[in-house]
């Protein structure tokens, strides 16, 4: 093959890569990734219990934003918790999230509707979302931004200022999970170890019988009724 053939060749091969590449990314599975939210609608998500979203989930600049007025309190619920459509069950979940002054949200995982139930903390585990400065859960390590709610605490403290985004990653792999905060590990544990059972035992999930027994379930945001943004939002199976 001459050196013209050849340049043809390799120029063809690049711009069949490149556009394999682009596709993946607009369909959101670029390293198996799948993208939770496109940034301009809720398709795939919907409230615990309902079929659609809760009017008070909007798409606020890009984000996921729960838009209630700051003058209901909990545990009165606005939108509802958000949660996925689809269940997974090992997985790493990617997103970005901010809270308001004293704000307080969650983000569950092996959440199930229960007949009976409104929320999604009575089943998901809680990796929490917290502005630790002025919410009084901050004063707690074990309920304080980054925390396995009420169980594990964060290892560091490394949430950023009220108004900036945060970063988040959650890996849940065959029981064993690991809370990402900002770049840094801050919390590790193995569902149904001698461990978590000690912890759960001494903590208000013992009389609980739904919570935490489900290994596939919804991934959900919580309405806490603070004003809180999720954004660049991605799973993938593990």
């Amino acid at each position: 093959m001459n050196k013209r053939r050849t340049l043809c060749a390799a120029l063809a091969v690049t711009i069949v890569v490149a556009q394999s590449a682009i596709g993946a990314a607009a369909q959101g599975t670029d390293a198996g990734w799948t993208v939770l939210f496109d940034g301009e609608t809720l398709d795939g998500w919907r409230t615990y219990g309902q079929s659609e979203p809760g009017a008070e989930w909007v798409v606020d600049e890009g984000a996921i934003h729960l838009n209630v007025d700051e003058s209901t309190e909990w545990p009165t619920l606005t939108g509802g918790d958000l949660i996925t459509v689809s269940q997974y069950e090992n997985f790493e979940l990617e997103l970005e999230w901010k809270v308001t002054a004293g704000g307080n949200s969650g983000i569950f995982y092996g959440v199930r509707e229960i007949e009976g139930h409104e929320v999604a903390y009575l089943t998901g585990i809680e990796m929490q979302v917290l502005d630790d400065d002025l919410h009084p859960d901050g004063q707690n390590p074990k309920t304080s931004a980054g925390s396995c709610y009420a169980l594990y605490p964060p290892t560091a403290d490394v949430v950023r200022p009220v108004g900036e985004y945060n970063t988040a990653r959650l890996i849940v792999d065959n029981k064993h999970a690991e809370h990402w905060l900002n770049g840094q590990k801050v919390a590790e544990y193995t569902i149904g170890s001698a461990d978590w059972k000690e912890r759960i035992a001494a903590s208000k999930f013992a009389d609980w019988p739904h919570f935490g027994i489900y290994r596939k379930g919804h991934i959900a945001l919580q309405d806490h009724t603070d004003p809180v943004w999720y954004r660049n939002i991605r799973i993938r199976a593990l």
